[in-house]
């Protein structure tokens, strides 16, 4: 069976709606294909807090942004500003300096336009109160670069796409499997070829989107580019980014670009289940770390907890944890951080929690060597500096002398009761990718075009190396998502054109 369309957009996350969106706009001959079946809708854009990374002026030009323009608390906020070179040197930082400078320049110019662009299409946003702010003298401050997301979330997100994309025409088609590209004796694309629960199916098109994920959900792959262990990490998100599309692109030309051996991962809860849960999505994760510990089954921490904001360690850190006995860790808060805790994360039905009324007891309860952990708190202890506590700031209340240092955030231990959090390596997204231009053009090992093909999302290699800034995989979705499905729609109607 053969059919033709102007745009065939793979994957139906954040970044192929965005594509989708954009190609609409020049043509309504637009067909999304997503591998999975419609439960499962969503791809990992789903399992998100729905945050997008973007340049803020102001808090006017950040409340320009969202729906409730009206709510009681902005008369109460600080919302420090965050400027284009701002997140550019966050870029550059956290990559090690390695990110496509092209490809970086473009995510930063365009990161707030597009989401203002996405609010046209119907899309809604908000502040990020619960995750971003905290409650300091009466005062709502914001932190970390990173102010603005989806309302509802990645569901919200994927939700809102989807009503967008209906209402302008999409043809939506689910267990779509792409297991190929079409080419034509040029070597432009011409279409691809899909496994279906009917059979083997190809679709022609004028031009191609590539937005099919990366391979964090394919173990194999991950032990063959990651490494060791790899094949263990619970997979946060989507079952079905198994990187056959990123391979059926490499195999028909394309450059591989990016960190083949890094990714996203991040800590997880220990009783998660392989992959993600539909229901919990991003709550199975425990991002407040930096206020408190973390030790592995020893006893022995391996990190500095308050290195920086949670936003610029957190996709980082869950590889630490994996390379620690039995790919555990666990976090640790007494009764002085525990109201600081995000509480959507630390009390979500299931969490690995423990509780005990000294450190001795809450290491008998997680499974930690209690002499180990007994001579960790008391060594962290006896080395915190002196100085004022600010969770909203990079406070520089330290340790002296202590290997990791933590420093920022160190409180000591002390106050019970004690609580314990059993985490292991989630995976989010892999760094290896396909090579594009600033037009999401897929380029060939010459650095050349290939015609009639454009990708973006995670599939996208070159823009994050080692770690990357919280917010930025939906905004880098997002925009080069926008220009993926423009620059193949007008690839189709020129060949239209031409024919």
């Amino acid at each position: 069976m053969s059919e033709r369309y102007d745009v065939v957009v793979v994957g139906g996350g954040n970044a192929g709606y965005c594509a989708a969106h954009a190609a609409l706009e020049v043509t309504d001959r637009v067909l999304l294909l997503e591998k999975a079946p419609e439960a499962w809708a969503g791809g990992n854009s789903y399992f998100t807090a729905g945050v997008f990374r973007c340049a803020v002026e102001s808090l006017d030009e950040a409340v320009d942004l969202i729906e409730d323009r009206d709510d009681a608390r902005l008369a109460a906020t600080d919302l420090p500003r965050y400027t284009r070179s701002d997140f550019l040197a966050d870029l550059r930082r956290v990559t090690e300096g390695r990110c496509d400078p092209e490809l970086a320049g473009v995510l930063v110019d365009e990161a707030t336009d597009t989401v203002r662009w996405l609010r046209t299409k119907g899309l809604r946003f908000r502040l990020a109160w619960d995750r971003q702010s905290f409650l300091v003298d009466g005062r709502h401050r914001f932190w970390g670069g990173l102010y603005v997301g989806t309302v509802g979330g990645g569901k919200g997100l994927v939700a809102q796409h989807q009503s967008a994309a209906s209402a302008a025409g999409l043809r939506v088609r689910y267990e779509h499997a792409v297991v190929g590209l079409l080419t034509r004796p040029d070597g432009a694309i011409a279409g691809v070829g899909c496994d279906t629960p009917g059979g083997r199916v190809q679709v022609e098109a004028g031009a191609v989107v590539l937005a099919a994920g990366g391979f964090e959900a394919n173990p194999m792959l991950r032990a063959g580019y990651l490494g060791p262990g790899w094949d263990l990490a619970r997979v946060r998100g989507t079952p079905y980014n198994t990187g056959e599309a990123l391979m059926a692109a490499i195999g028909a030309g394309a450059a591989p670009a990016g960190n083949w051996s890094g990714c996203h991962s991040t800590a997880w809860d220990a009783a998660a289940p392989p992959t993600g849960d539909r229901e919990l999505t991003n709550l199975l994760t425990r991002q407040s770390y930096p206020l408190g510990l973390i030790v592995n089954s020893g006893g022995e921490r391996f990190v500095d907890e308050g290195a920086d904001y949670r936003n610029y360690t957190y996709a980082k850190y869950g590889a630490a944890i994996l390379r620690q006995p039995g790919a555990l860790a666990f976090q640790l808060f007494d009764a002085q951080t525990e109201p600081l805790l995000r509480q959507d994360e630390y009390t979500a039905p299931g969490v690995s929690r423990a509780e005990a009324g000294s450190v001795r007891e809450l290491a008998g309860r997680l499974g930690i060597d209690p002499d180990g952990l007994e001579r960790t708190v008391a060594a962290y202890n006896a080395a915190i500096e002196p100085g004022p506590f600010d969770p909203s700031v990079k406070d520089g209340k330290r340790t002296r002398g202590l290997v990791p240092p933590k420093s920022n955030w160190a409180l000591p231990l002390e106050r019970p009761p004690f609580l314990g959090f059993a985490v292991t390596c989630g995976i989010t997204f892999t760094f290896g990718g396909l090579r594009v231009d600033a037009d999401a053009r897929v380029l060939d090992r010459q650095d050349r075009p290939i015609p009639g093909l454009t990708a973006a999302g995670e599939l996208v290699g070159g823009l994050f190396w080692h770690n990357y800034p919280g917010g930025s995989g939906l905004s880098a979705g997002a925009v080069l998502g926008r220009r993926a499905g423009l620059s193949a729609a007008r690839h189709a109607s020129r060949s239209i054109r031409a024919g």
